[in-house]
């Protein structure tokens, strides 16, 4: 008591703990009648928290360590020794508040159940599980499966494992993957919290020397002791918004349906009254002469009819009756099917949905746009003018020259052959032991080069025809290359020719690992892209020439890559798989665009001369025309081909693209792109052109223009290429 009474020593000469000690004095000597409280009296008990307070420190501890109970505070009368004016002994005894966030959680901020803090058994015999706001019981969920049901549910439900019941609710709750993961932590015995690190360094934030006097001696606010002013107004604000009707009590719901009359503003007196949409039933049809009880010879059946009209279902049958002949209209017996072809009848009449629809005199003619007329978009192929012939397989592919003399084709044969376009002469054949799935020429015009995909490998042919100098040179530039002494790892090896392999016209052989379905150039004549059948990211791959080195531009695989093309003038590399076509950069290494053809399975790419529009074929008989500045959906769809779509190609000067078809058709279109951005590309069809015959359910294999005329070649199951001119 002592150390109590020095210790509240110095707060007793304060002022507010002067008034208050004087009351609570004079309290003490009272009657003990508590029926006059003042404000300070009544806020001693009123509930309110002290807000900011830090007196609950100065009950904490004493002089000499030992803890005070905050309940209860005991003074005594302090001897005359002490410093501070006498108080007289005052004992006040505080009942100890409790703690309003105690049952608080904040993991059940969404609590549907309001049972309460009652045991769940309770209610174990009734439906419900307690009551919302209104009053109204909340029903547990109905649970008639047995363990059949369970045993089927944990088969077929693929979350099931993760799938636990609410005791407060009776729901069934999924568990996300965060919480999955936290079980699996605690079940492991580790911590709840990832991110926690059980063995950081300890701070110590308190001296660890011990001290005679407390960390603070600050008195008690005075807004502890008094009533809030602000609660005060805001109850004041509530009670008026209640007295003027602004706060309505909750009103409990009405469940029952509201109905109205949904003619109520018609005119009975109008025509039709209150059905002005009605809509007449059909007229049955009339009967013919099969119906009439006396009918021609011609319309009675056969035994074989009969059998073949009781083996048909009703639904296949031309009449739902048999015809018979009576010899007079008295001896006709009662329809049998008669009561059950009402009842099917107004069946049809109330349950089959009737509407008015208004008709529009329209010409069929004003639907169909206005195209222009095709003679007045020539020239463009029409004709069939020379068939070249000499592979003994289908070919698969061909490619024309820069300057348009030469020709070169692969073919399952195992052979290239080069043409002249002109004559039809095969000129050279070159016997590369595969089936050649891919051939290109080199678009350089100052390089005589091609390039030929078979098995594994890209064979680099010099096909030795036109100007000397010009094959010359393209020997000295493929020998000017000197490899280095340690070479780098590289996707794929560049492999020199034999002597007997550069007799044939092989000059480099570049080998992957993996078969090879397509091969392509650069504009400019130095890299080309290839394409291999593997899954992976390594399904690209780019080679430069002039440096025989290799590349794999992508780290990760989209889908089964099916064509890849370069940009004609932007550093740009189109890359289709089966349902999409990726735009990339190479320069910035970044995805551009991303278009859906919205087609099951592409297979065939071409890119306009001006590089704003795409065309794409697939095997769904289906030409996707993309226009690049206008969105990543087709423009426009064509479904001219009957059978998948094997080849499409632009024309490099004129405004046209073919497309090559397993029906044995080369289809030429117009498309002309113009330069004014606000007017769309006009595509019409032009020509059909035919000449192949179907081999193994093939027809057209590839189709090239001609870099100068407009000519068409194709390659087809047959064997054989045609020109049309």
């Amino acid at each position: 008591a002592s150390a109590l009474t020095a210790k509240f020593a110095a707060p007793c000469a304060v002022g507010v703990w002067g008034s208050s000690y004087q009351h609570c004095a004079s309290l003490h000597h009272s009657d003990g009648s508590n029926s006059v409280l003042s404000d300070s009296e009544e806020s001693v008990f009123s509930g309110l928290e002290d807000s900011g307070s830090d007196s609950s420190e100065d009950y904490s501890e004493g002089e000499d360590g030992t803890s005070c109970d905050k309940g209860s505070v005991v003074m005594e009368e302090t001897s005359g020794e002490q410093a501070g004016p006498p108080c007289p002994t005052m004992e006040v005894t505080v009942t100890p508040r409790r703690d309003e966030y105690e049952e608080d959680s904040s993991d059940e901020e969404d609590i549907r159940n309001t049972v309460g803090n009652v045991p769940l058994a309770w209610y174990d015999d009734f439906p419900h599980v307690g009551y919302d706001l209104d009053g109204k019981r909340i029903y547990k969920p109905l649970r008639t499966r047995d363990e059949l049901d369970q045993f089927l549910d944990k088969m077929d439900d693929p979350d099931f494992w993760r799938t636990v019941q609410d005791r407060m609710t009776g729901h069934d709750l999924r568990l996300t993957d965060e919480q999955v993961a936290l079980v699996q932590r605690l079940q492991k015995g580790q911590f709840g919290d990832v991110n926690f690190n059980p063995y950081e360094p300890a701070v110590d934030f308190f001296s660890s020397d011990i001290m005679i006097h407390p960390v603070t001696n600050r008195p008690a606010d005075k807004r502890s002791f008094i009533p809030s002013l602000v609660e005060k107004e805001k109850v004041s604000r509530m009670v008026h918004a209640i007295k003027m009707g602004w706060i309505q009590p909750r009103r409990p719901r009405d469940t029952t349906p509201n109905f109205y009359d949904l003619w109520a503003q018609e005119d009975p007196n109008a025509v039709l009254g209150r059905h002005k949409m009605h809509v007449p039933a059909p007229k049955l049809a009339l009967p013919g002469h099969a119906e009439s009880y006396n009918p021609p010879p011609e319309y009675l059946p056969s035994e074989e009819e009969r059998l073949t009209w009781t083996q048909q279902e009703p639904s296949e049958r031309k009449h739902n009756f048999l015809p018979q002949k009576f010899l007079s209209l008295r001896a006709v017996p009662a329809y049998g099917r008669f009561i059950q072809e009402r009842f099917e009848r107004c069946l049809d009449l109330y349950l089959c949905p009737r509407q008015r629809k208004m008709r529009v005199n329209v010409d069929p003619e004003d639907l169909i746009p206005k195209l222009p007329r095709p003679r007045d978009l020539q020239p463009f192929p029409v004709c069939q003018a020379l068939v070249y012939r000499g592979h003994s397989d289908l070919v698969r592919c061909l490619s024309v020259s820069p300057g348009g003399q030469w020709l070169a084709s692969g073919s399952d044969d195992g052979s290239v052959r080069l043409w002249e376009v002109a004559t039809a002469r095969c000129m050279r054949t070159v016997h590369v032991g595969g089936v050649v799935k891919s051939i290109a020429w080199n678009p350089n015009s100052a390089i005589c080069l091609v390039a030929a995909a078979m098995d594994d490998a890209v064979l680099l042919l010099n096909p030795a025809l036109g100007d000397r100098l010009l094959v010359s040179s393209t020997d000295q530039l493929l020998d000017a290359v000197t490899t280095p002494v340690e070479p780098a790892l590289q996707p794929a090896r560049w492999l020199e020719a034999s002597g007997e392999e550069r007799l044939e016209g092989l000059r480099l052989r570049i080998c992957h690992g993996k078969p090879v379905t397509q091969v392509t150039w650069h504009g400019r004549g130095d890299y080309l892209a290839v394409v291999l059948a593997s899954p992976g990211h390594t399904q690209v791959l780019i080679h430069q020439l002039s440096r025989r080195r290799s590349q794999s531009p992508f780290r990760r695989s989209h889908g089964q890559v099916q064509r890849v093309a370069f940009h004609p003038t932007r550093p740009f590399l189109l890359v289709a798989s089966q349902r999409s076509v990726r735009v990339y950069h190479l320069l910035r290494q970044e995805l551009t665009k991303k278009l859906m053809p919205n087609c099951k399975w592409v297979s065939s790419l071409a890119v306009h001369p001006a590089g704003d529009n795409i065309i794409c074929g697939s095997y769904d008989s289906k030409l996707v025309w993309f226009d690049l500045d206008l969105s990543t959906k087709p423009y426009k769809v064509l479904r001219h081909h009957k059978k998948a779509l094997r080849a499409v190609a632009f024309h490099p000067r004129y405004p046209l693209f073919a497309s090559g078809s397993d029906d044995g058709s080369v289809i030429v279109c117009h498309g002309m792109v113009y330069n004014d951005l606000l007017q769309n590309p006009l595509l019409v069809p032009v020509k059909v052109l035919k000449g192949h015959v179907l081999t193994r359910e093939l027809g057209v294999l590839d189709v090239a223009f001609h870099p100068t005329q407009p000519w068409v070649f194709s390659s087809g199951a047959d064997g054989t290429i045609r020109l049309f001119s």
